[in-house]
């Protein structure tokens, strides 16, 4: 009994981190889309007064949500200088794609080759879901889908070390996916591909899946390529 009682003071006045974690984590997502979405240039300082007034935080969350950002390769943290937004050159966006596409190429065959049948089925119904959400013209929803039916096939694949390596890389070069010039030609083209990619998983072709993966990321920066020499 005397034990229980010298116990329970102790677990009554353990900290709980779980709302500051949750406060940096919700400043790191609000941040992030405003990069993504231009709302904040390459090149330009965060002004850590502004924000937060804007969000209505200390400076410990918000600096918690830089570091986050840093190491996603979206800002780079300067000493004495702060937080700034990075600037991309093609040559560093044309490196870092070829090795996604690689990547890709890999987790294509590799989910063709072992994925069960299921999450196959699965990755098809999205596939389905994209096409309807182009058909549409509902853009963010294409976006959401798009992402789950890749990331949907990075999991099949069963390799912790692509996806780990792949998640590295691609927080690189997300601003420029994000910021892509969609046009409708090259959209319609992207859901084309998405669906041969899905049949290529069900008809467990290896080699044509992994194919068609890294031409389809290719394509992406081709893309990319063009808007900024626009």
């Amino acid at each position: 009994m005397d034990d229980q009682s010298q116990e329970a003071p102790m677990t009554a006045l353990k900290p709980d981190p779980i709302g500051r974690t949750a406060l940096a984590v919700e400043i790191t997502n609000r941040l992030r889309q405003m990069i993504l979405e231009g709302q904040l240039d390459p090149g330009e300082k965060i002004n850590e007064k502004r924000l937060t007034e804007q969000f209505g935080v200390s400076r410990t969350p918000l600096r918690e949500a830089l570091k986050v950002l840093a190491s996603e390769g979206l800002l780079n943290l300067i000493p004495h200088r702060g937080a700034v937004i990075t600037r991309q050159s093609e040559a560093e966006l044309d490196e870092v794609f070829r090795v996604l596409a690689a990547l890709e190429g890999l987790a294509g065959e590799l989910a063709a080759e072992q994925a069960e049948d299921r999450t196959l089925q699965e990755i098809v119904r999205l596939t389905q879901d994209l096409r309807r959400s182009f058909e549409q013209s509902d853009r963010p929803t294409y976006f959401r889908i798009n992402q789950a039916i890749h990331n949907a096939i990075l999991a099949a694949a069963g390799n912790d070390t692509l996806m780990r390596s792949h998640e590295l890389l691609a927080f690189r070069v997300q601003r420029a996916r994000y910021q892509a010039n969609l046009t409708p030609d090259r959209w319609r083209a992207a859901v084309e591909e998405h669906e041969a990619i899905a049949e290529a998983l069900l008809a467990r072709d290896a080699a044509r899946c992994s194919r068609l993966m890294r031409d389809h990321l290719l394509q992406k920066f081709a893309s990319i390529k063009a808007k900024t020499r626009d």
